[in-house]
C-alpha cells in the first residue's frame, strides 16, 4: 500500500492554487449532493401523483430520513476531520484508526435504528407529525427505510472519509450510482408493480445498498486510500471523544433541522381544523424543502471540496492558507446562489405545479412558501462556509453553534412564536427570520475567527 500522506498530496494541498483545487476536489462532491437531491424530488414527484396524503406522508419521514443522515455525518465528518489533521501531520497509524471507527461505529448506529425504529413505527410516524389521514401512507414509506438505514448511513459515513482523503472522485461514483438507480425504480416499483408509496421506499432501499457496496469497494481496493478493517477499530475514549466533538456541528446542522422539521409538521395542524389544507401544507411545506435542498446542495458539495484543504492546511500551519481558501468559497458560494434564486423566484408557481398540479391549494401555499425562502436564499454561503472552516479547524464548539443556528437556535422559536400570531403566514416566515439571524450570527463568530487566525500567522512570524 502507497503512503497516504505522499509527497504529491501535501503538494496539492498546500501549494496548488486554490481556484484550481478547491474547484478539482469540489466537482465530484458537487455531483454527488445533486444526484441524491434530484432523487429525493424523484420520490417526491412520483409519489405526489398518488396523492396530497402520500405526498405529505414522505415530508413527514424525511424528518426520520434526516436524524439517520445527521447521526451519520456526525461520526463520518467528526472521523473525516480528524483524518485530514492527521494527514497533515503525517500521523498514518490514527489515519487508519479514525476510518475503521467511523465505519464500524456509524454501522452498529444503523442497526440500533433499524431495531428500535421497527418496533415503534406506528407511535414514531405520529410523533413526526402525521395525521389519520396521512398514517397509512406514513408506515408504508418508513418500513422499507428503516430497513436500508444501516446501509443508508454506512454510506454517508463513507462518502465523508473517502472526501478528506482528497478521493471524492470515488465516494461520487458510489453515491451517484445508487441516485441513478433510484430514480429508475421509483416509476417501476410505484406505478409499475403497483406498490405505491411502499414502492418509493424500496426503491431507496435497494438503492442504497447498491451505494454502500460500491463505496466499500472503493474504501477497500482503490490506491492510496485508507481501508476499513476491524484491526484498526480502536473505539478508546480518546478517539471517540474526538470524533464526537468534531462531528456534534453536523448533528447541530441536520438533527436539530429534522426536529425543527417535525415541528413544523406539527404546528401546521394547529393552523386549520380541515384535514385537506393540513394535508395540503404539510405537502407543500415538502416539496419547498426538496426543491430548496437541491440548490443548496450544490453549495454544500462546494463547501465539502474546501473542507480538506481547510482541515489539512489547518494541521500543516498553513494558516494564511485557510483563510484565504474560506474567503475564496464565501465568495463563489454567494454567487452561485444569488444566480439560481433569481431564477428560481422566476418560476416560483410552475416549481410547485411540477410536483402537485393537480392541487390548487398545495400550489397556493408551496408557491409563497418557496418565494419567502428564496429572499434569503444567498444569505446561506457565509453561513454554512463558515460552519464547514470552524469544523474543519476542529473548533468544534464553535462550528456547534453556527450549524445549530439556522434550524435550531432561531427556527424552533420562530415555529413556536409565529404561527400562533399570523397563522400560516407565520409558519411560512419562520425559516426566512432564520435564515438572516443565521447570517448575522455566522458573520460575528467568523471575524473572531479570522482574527484568531491572523494573530496565529503573526505568532509563526515572530
Amino acid at each position: 500500500m502507497q503512503k497516504i500522506t505522499s509527497e504529491n498530496r501535501s503538494k496539492m494541498m498546500l501549494e496548488a492554487p486554490l481556484t484550481q483545487i478547491i474547484p478539482r476536489l469540489a466537482i465530484p462532491t458537487i455531483i454527488s449532493m445533486l444526484i441524491t437531491a434530484i432523487y429525493n424530488m424523484a420520490d417526491t414527484y412520483f409519489v405526489s401523483q398518488i396523492s396530497t396524503e402520500a405526498s405529505a406522508a414522505v415530508g413527514v419521514i424525511f424528518s426520520a430520513m434526516a436524524i439517520f443522515q445527521a447521526v451519520a455525518f456526525m461520526i463520518g465528518m467528526g472521523s473525516g476531520t480528524n483524518l485530514s489533521r492527521a494527514l497533515g501531520r503525517g500521523d498514518d497509524e490514527s489515519t487508519r484508526i479514525y476510518v475503521s471507527v467511523g465505519f464500524f461505529l456509524t454501522l452498529i448506529m444503523g442497526i440500533c435504528i433499524l431495531v428500535l425504529g421497527r418496533l415503534n413505527i406506528h407511535p414514531l410516524v405520529r410523533f413526526l407529525g402525521a395525521t389519520p389521514e396521512i398514517e397509512p401512507d406514513a408506515v408504508a414509506y418508513a418500513t422499507y427505510i428503516f430497513y436500508a438505514a444501516p446501509f443508508m448511513m454506512t454510506s454517508f459515513a463513507m462518502n465523508n472519509l473517502l472526501r478528506f482523503q482528497g478521493m471524492a472522485m470515488y465516494a461520487m461514483v458510489g453515491i451517484t450510482t445508487g441516485g441513478i438507480l433510484n430514480m429508475f425504480l421509483d416509476p417501476i416499483l410505484i406505478f409499475g408493480l403497483h406498490l405505491g408509496t411502499a414502492g418509493a421506499a424500496i426503491a431507496t432501499a435497494l438503492s442504497q445498498m447498491v451505494s454502500f457496496f460500491i463505496l466499500l469497494f472503493m474504501c477497500n481496493t482503490r490506491k492510496n486510500t485508507i481501508s476499513v478493517s476491524l484491526r484498526w477499530f480502536r473505539p478508546t475514549p480518546k478517539v471517540v471523544g474526538n470524533i464526537l466533538y468534531n462531528g456534534v456541528p453536523s448533528l447541530g446542522r441536520q438533527g436539530i433541522a429534522s426536529i425543527a422539521t417535525i415541528m413544523i409538521n406539527r404546528a401546521a395542524g394547529t393552523i386549520s381544523t380541515d384535514p385537506a389544507t393540513i394535508s395540503a401544507t404539510i405537502a407543500s411545506i415538502s416539496i419547498v424543502n426538496r426543491f430548496v435542498m437541491f440548490i443548496n446542495s450544490a453549495v454544500i458539495g462546494f463547501g465539502q471540496g474546501f473542507q480538506p484543504v481547510c482541515g489539512f492546511c489547518y494541521g500543516a500551519g498553513r494558516y494564511d492558507r485557510v483563510r484565504e481558501a474560506y474567503y475564496f468559497c464565501v465568495k463563489v458560494a454567494t454567487i452561485i446562489l444569488i444566480s439560481l434564486a433569481a431564477v428560481a423566484l422566476i418560476f416560483s408557481q410552475t416549481i410547485i405545479r411540477f410536483f402537485r398540479a393537480d392541487d390548487p391549494l398545495v400550489v397556493s401555499i408551496g408557491t409563497t412558501t418557496l418565494r419567502l425562502q428564496l429572499l434569503t436564499l444567498p444569505l446561506w454561503g457565509m453561513y454554512v462556509m463558515s460552519n464547514m472552516c470552524t469544523q474543519s479547524m476542529g473548533y468544534g464548539l464553535t462550528s456547534t453553534i453556527i450549524s445549530s443556528s439556522r434550524q435550531g437556535i432561531f427556527l424552533i422559536p420562530m415555529v413556536l412564536l409565529l404561527p400562533r400570531l399570523f397563522g400560516l403566514l407565520g409558519l411560512q416566515l419562520a425559516q426566512p427570520i432564520s435564515d438572516i439571524l443565521a447570517f448575522i450570527l455566522s458573520f460575528i463568530v467568523m471575524r473572531s475567527v479570522m482574527n484568531n487566525l491572523n494573530s496565529m500567522m503573526q505568532s509563526k512570524t515572530d
